[in-house]
This record gives structure tokens, sequence and C-alpha cells, in this order.
């Protein structure tokens, strides 16, 4: 007689069924409780794939394409798909999947000669071909040794050197036909779940499009990201003056203890960037009367914004800061959100008629008395604090809501630089497996929050999808119509943010719902050596998160 276990869903019913049986059985008994296919499932708020057999009591959610988490599914599996499409038509060829670009991938497939677009084309009709037919994509637990084999034998030199650093007896290959991978996250059970895709050519490569989360029955309107592309290229031209494309090239820096040259670097190129955009706004001085910055949470734009102003004072510019948080209306009229809350990252909690008379006034020459605002009471106060400047002074703002022209609208745009600050890291775990932006500004914020707010990993975590919504709304629309783009990743710092965010992410419980994202950002970590941070500079943008930064006492 079979032992039997009991699974127990979100909305408290039960269910019996014979131990070994799948999470993909147990989905079709509860499918029609969701609005899209099943991708994934959480077991003890962990998560699994569906191929994964269910042997003790355990309480089950399933992931469909209504989640960020889903949609991470959806996504990796239409990548080696992607990845399985090109080695059939392209034996010789190599993909890379480089990151976010225009509400998809941005990747590149290195044939030895210029990429076509009828090799786009040929690429997207063998997808088709490949999810048409439906393929099994079966994960196979591997002795750690034997993978290396592997991919050793397939020339994967970057892959080989990872899971040699890795810590691990075993690791999960998926498979589908003869084409094998190793991916950092779930796939779905066979190629038939990524029906809804495009493979859109964008030279020198090509962009991978998918659904958003909650519409995974079309693909978004495409727009176009030129200014964000040439960041990201800038980033991967950074990343080949440092020598550093892959994690397992970070980490034989710090074995064999070269690793502070790669600091040294990353920070001059951080720093010569900032003297570029200083020498920009110093050149057309006359012009400039309000720089902006702004950038999504935990960018490190403060920093930048300090940084910026000591390089101006370098070139004879005396830049006045002016800080948009005591401009937020009095608390009891604050907007509120789909949930009642209070809205603070709306532009209408922001009171934007004093703002834009007092920005008048000051470019006027006049004295200005600036209000400050009490986060304590939640109400403006007047502390006799005045602000006058001259007529060759600009005036530095910093906050989420700098490229969004309501904000500054009684200023001409022709005396307005708008910057736009973000992580864009120029490191990859491998060929095939990028490292997103939003991984390294959640670990910022994860170890900055614990650092100087009193927050543990898990209210962070629990705030994140709110924080992500309003940067949906309030910064990512507007990013081309910044005038200056600068990228505060750190080629170093996962190393240096390891420790301090694995002691903060392992206390996060099996009986949080956030244990899941605990559990997938600490396997994230565990690909990297620990880097010291001693050899940090006392102005670095990592400073900002991880303490000891000479802009804050």
């Amino acid at each position: 007689m079979s032992q039997k276990v009991t699974v127990r869903f979100s909305d408290q019913e039960s269910r019996v069924y014979d131990a070994g049986t799948t999470l993909l059985a147990v989905g079709r008994d509860v499918a029609e409780r969701y609005d899209t296919a099943i991708v994934a499932a959480k077991v003890n708020n962990d998560v699994k794939d569906l191929q994964a057999e269910i042997k003790e009591d355990c309480h089950v959610d399933f992931l469909d394409m209504t989640g960020e988490e889903g949609m991470r599914v959806y996504q990796r599996s239409l990548a080696f798909v992607m990845i399985t499409a090109a080695r059939a038509l392209f034996p010789q060829g190599e993909v890379t999947v480089e990151h976010s670009l225009s509400k998809g991938l941005y990747c590149e497939l290195h044939l030895g000669r210029e990429l076509t677009e009828a090799d786009v084309r040929q690429l997207e009709a063998k997808m088709r071909e490949l999810i048409a037919e439906d393929r099994p994509i079966v994960r196979k637990s591997l002795p750690r040794a034997e993978v290396i084999n592997l991919f050793a034998a397939a020339g994967q030199k970057e892959k080989v050197k990872l899971l040699r650093q890795l810590q691990r007896d075993y690791v999960s290959l998926y498979y589908c036909g003869e084409v094998y991978d190793y991916f950092y996250g779930t796939m779905v059970p066979s190629t038939g779940y990524v029906k809804v895709f495009e493979l859109r050519y964008y030279s020198p490569g090509m962009i991978l499009r998918f659904p958003e989360k909650g519409k995974p029955a079309v693909l978004p309107a495409f727009v176009e990201q030129p200014k964000l592309a040439k960041i990201f290229l800038e980033a991967e031209q950074w990343g080949k003056v440092l020598r550093c494309p892959y994690v397992a090239t970070l980490n034989e820096a710090v074995e064999h203890n070269t690793i502070n040259d790669i600091i040294r670097a990353a920070e001059a190129l951080h720093e010569k960037k900032m003297a570029q955009i200083a020498d920009f706004i110093t050149e057309h001085r006359k012009e400039v009367r309000v720089i902006l910055v702004a950038g999504p949470s935990s960018s490190g734009k403060t920093t930048f914004a300090q940084r910026l102003s000591v390089q101006l004072r370098v070139n004879g510019v005396r830049p006045v800061p002016v800080s948009l948080d005591d401009y937020f209306i009095d608390r009891d009229l604050t907007p509120r959100d789909e949930n009642g809350d209070y809205d603070f990252e709306a532009i209408e909690a922001i009171d934007l008629e004093l703002f834009n008379e007092h920005l008048v006034e000051l470019l006027a020459g006049e004295s200005v008395k600036i209000p400050t605002y009490n986060f304590m009471s939640g109400q403006r106060e007047y502390r006799g604090r005045k602000i006058r400047i001259d007529s060759d002074q600009p005036l530095v703002i910093e906050g989420i809501h700098g490229l969004n022209e309501r904000l500054t609208r009684a200023v001409s745009r022709d005396h307005k630089v708008k910057i736009y600050v973000s992580a864009l890291t120029q490191l990859s775990v491998d060929n095939h497996n990028r490292i997103p932006t939003t991984d390294t500004r959640l670990i910022r914020r994860i170890v900055r929050d614990s650092q100087f707010r009193a927050h543990d990993a898990l209210k962070t975590l629990q705030i994140w999808p709110s924080v992500r919504r309003g940067e949906e709304r309030n910064i990512f629309p507007f990013q081309e119509d910044a005038d200056i783009m600068f990228n505060s990743a750190l080629i170093y710092e996962m190393g240096v943010l390891k420790d301090c965010a694995e002691g903060l992410l392992e206390k996060i419980g099996p009986e949080h719902p956030e244990y899941s994202e605990a559990r997938r950002l600490l396997n994230f970590l565990a690909y990297f050596r620990t880097i010291s941070e001693e050899e940090i500079p006392a102005n670095s943008i990592l400073r900002e998160f991880v303490g000891k930064s000479c802009f804050y006492k």
C-alpha cells in the first residue's frame, strides 16, 4: 500500500495524494482556480519546478503568470528555448543573454560574422517549431564533477570555472532533447508553455520579447530605448576594460589577490564619468540653472549628486542642493494607493505649486524661506532657513521625480539638465544567466535598510513590491527624457555585500511567503567569493549602502 501525503492549499482546502505524485499532476487538479497556466509551485514557500515530487505533508501555492516569480520562470524557459533553437541552427554559434531592454531581453548571437535580420527570423521560426512540438524540458540532478566534464567537453569554459567554484555536491541541469544547460532558477515542464513571444532584430543583436505579468496572452507595445541601450553598451565596454565579464573571473581575482586592482579601476571609471558630466555642465553653465538627478531605489543617486557637486566645484561651479523631501504636503493630504495606504512616491505627494514658485524666485536671485518637513508629525514647518543663489550657481535637485517635467514645469527645459542614475551591472553569472539590475538594487537596499533604517531583510522584501510599482509609475516611463545616464553599478559590489546580505536573508524562515525570494537571493549570492570592504574609497557609491561614507555623518 502506497504512502499517502496531505497537500494544503492557500484556500485552506486539503487533498490527499500518493507520495511521489508530481506537482504537475497536483496542479492539474486545481488549474481552474488560476487565471493563467501554472508554471511552477511554492512548496512550504520554496519554489520548485513542476517535475518535483510530493514526498511528505506540505503547503503548496502554485505560480502562474500573474506574479513576478511565475514570470521569471516563463522568461527563463523562453530563453532556454531560444538557446536550444540556436544550437540546432547554428551549432558553432554562441548565444549570450545580456540585459533587459524595451520590455524584453537583449541577447547576442555570435556567429563569427555580423548577425542579420534573416538570421533572427530563422531563429524565431525554429523556436516556434520547438514550441509547437511541446518538447519536454527535463531536470536532472547530477554529480558536480560529471556536469563539469560535460561542459568542459562542450568548450563552455566559463561554466566550468563557475561550477568548480561552487560548494555543491550535485548540480541540476535542464535538458530539451539533446541540448542541456545550467540555469539559475526553475523551468516550465515543456516548450509548449511559452507560446507568446517575439524575437526582434536589434543590431548588433536581438531582443527576446515576452508578456508582462498579468497579461500572458499579449505582448506589450515595443518602445525604443536608445539612450538606455547606449548606457548598457557602455557597461559592456567597462566590463571589457576590467577584463571581468563573468562571476567566475571576479572570484579568480579574489583568490589570486588581484581584486584591489579591479576595485581601483572600477572606482576610477566612475570618477572619470562624473568628471565628464561635470565638464559638460560647466561648458553650458550659462544655460544650465537646474540639475535634476533621478533614479530608482538604491541606485546610489544621493552619493552621485554629492560627488557630482564636488566635481563641479573643481570646475569653479558652486552648486546649491535643494531637497524635495521638504516639499511634501501635509500627511493627511497625501494621496493614497490602490490599497488605501499613503503613496509617498506619487508626484502629487509634493507641493508642486510651492516648489515651482520657489524655483522661479531662486532663479530670479531672490531670497526664499525654505520649509522643513517634520517626518514625525507629518507637517511642514518653517524654521527660519533661507536660500539665495547667484546667477552662476545651479540648483541640484535629487529625487525619484526628477525626470518628470511636471516637477519643474515653471523652469524652461533649456535651463535644465536631467540625469538618470541606475545600477546597470556589466557582470553576468555566465553567458546564459544575467544579473538583473533589480537584484543588484534589492541586495543594496537590504544591506542599507539594516545598516541605517533598522529594517530587517523580511521588512525590505515585504515593501519591495510596492517600491517596484512606484518605480514603474514614476520613474521608468521617463527614462528616455534624461539628457545624461550614469551607471552606478560596481563590478565587484556583490562580493562586498554578500556577507551582510546573507546573514540577514538567512533569518527569514519558511513560515514567511518571502522565504522563496530569500532563498533565491541566497542561491545567487553563493556564486560570489567574499570581498573585504577595506579597499573601498570613502566616497564610493557603495559606501551609501555599507557605511563609512565621507558624505554622511
